[in-house]
């Protein structure tokens, strides 16, 4: 009989030192972070990365930096004049600098939240954008044509001589409409891009409303006068629905925080406008909101940054109508408002005629008709973040 086959047998290395064999049978540890290191990463860090309260602060204070810098070098150039009134290459340039501000706060805050898609992942991503500007465009300057028409058909507004001729009309319309556009790229850029995305990703109503309660605070004790009611009127309004998602524990809950925030603080932010009356500061924050829905109905900001451009061009260079107390140099038609202010807007211009409360609402209409029927846009996750911190 054949021997039976053995395993081979394995030779052992003799351990010379006791210490390092006991420590190979010891299962691998981390030791633990410091308390300071993980007090600090509490404050700083939430479940979706940098908290937003942080990322907001960073966000205002790079945009300050850049555009103040920016803003040196125009003056400098001779390209803004500060004793200039409402002209259109003051408001270009002035324009352009807080454009350039935002862009690169918002760069570099893309960078540090490490966000797919840099720029663009802050409410900019979305189906036919092409598309949905142009038409944005159309809606604002048909929406304010409709106050334009309903204010002089009911006699609070009057069409003076037209103010520019041959090419001018043309060549300022060109220069007005890049001055607004930019408008339109800068308070969208701010409120329904990177505000409203960053506070739907952490925002819950105890923290919107105190927002709402520190702003009122501010409000009242700076006396701003009437115009303040109308940033009153939107905290109200937004009070009730917000705690009922908030209770109802509603998926889109964080989106719907952050909208009756951002449209408030863009109605606050008016307040320091010459001219303004409480109905033009709301109006600031209802169109605000009717901005924050198209971004809801689209998936996008860009319907909203071409309707703010289109209505803003249509009232100040097409129809030289007053904006808040000042009227453009270089507009193409003179309106003048005749009457009760209540109606006509006094020096608030049309934006602060009660008539412009009913074009909005059409407007939201409009918005809801041809584009809610689509699956609505995508959020980002509930907001978790400030709650759980």
């Amino acid at each position: 009989m054949e021997p039976e086959n053995q395993p081979p047998q394995t030779e052992l290395t003799p351990v010379e030192n006791p210490a390092e064999a006991e420590l190979a049978t010891k299962p691998f540890t981390i030791a633990p972070e410091p308390w300071e290191t993980r007090a600090i990463k509490w404050v700083l860090l939430g479940s979706q990365g940098l908290r937003a309260g942080w990322s907001v602060l960073l966000f205002v204070v790079l945009m300050l930096l850049i555009a103040g810098c920016v803003g040196f070098v125009f003056v400098k150039a001779h390209l803004i004049d500060p004793k200039a009134h409402f002209a259109v290459s003051n408001m270009f340039f002035g324009e352009l600098m807080q454009f350039l501000g935002m862009l690169g706060a918002a760069a570099i805050v893309a960078l540090v939240e490490r966000r797919r898609g840099n720029l663009l992942a802050f409410n900019l991503i979305g189906p036919r954008r092409t598309t949905h500007f142009f038409s944005g465009i159309a809606a604002g300057i048909l929406a304010l044509s409709a106050l334009v028409g309903a204010m002089t058909w009911g006699g609070w507004m009057t069409f003076g001589p037209v103010a520019l001729t041959g090419a001018e009309i043309f060549r300022m319309g060109a220069l007005w409409g890049g001055a607004f556009l930019l408008v339109g790229c800068v308070e969208e850029g701010m409120f329904r891009c990177y505000l409203q995305f960053t506070l739907t990703r952490s925002l819950n109503f105890w923290w919107a409303l105190g927002i709402a309660a520190l702003v009122c605070t501010f409000l009242l004790l700076t006396h701003k006068g009437n115009g303040a009611w109308g940033v009153y009127i939107m905290v109200l309004l937004g009070l009730a629905p917000c705690l009922w998602l908030h209770l109802k524990k509603a998926e889109s809950s964080g989106f719907w925080q952050a909208a009756w925030i951002t449209s408030m603080l863009f109605g606050f932010v008016h307040t320091g406008n010459n001219g303004e009356n409480w109905i033009g500061i709301f109006a600031a924050g209802a169109i605000g909101f009717v901005f924050v829905v198209s971004i809801r109905v689209t998936g996008s900001a860009w319907w909203a940054i071409g309707c703010h451009a289109g209505w803003d061009w249509a009232e100040t260079y097409f129809y030289g109508a007053i904006d808040s107390g000042n009227v453009a140099t270089g507009h193409y038609l003179t309106t003048n408002p005749v009457g009760n202010p209540l109606w006509s807007g006094g020096t608030d211009g049309p934006e602060g005629s009660v008539l412009v409360l009913g074009v909005i609402l059409l407007l939201l209409v409009a918005l809801i008709a041809i584009y809610g029927r689509k699956k609505a846009a995508a959020l980002p996750a509930p907001a978790t973040e400030l709650a759980a911190g």
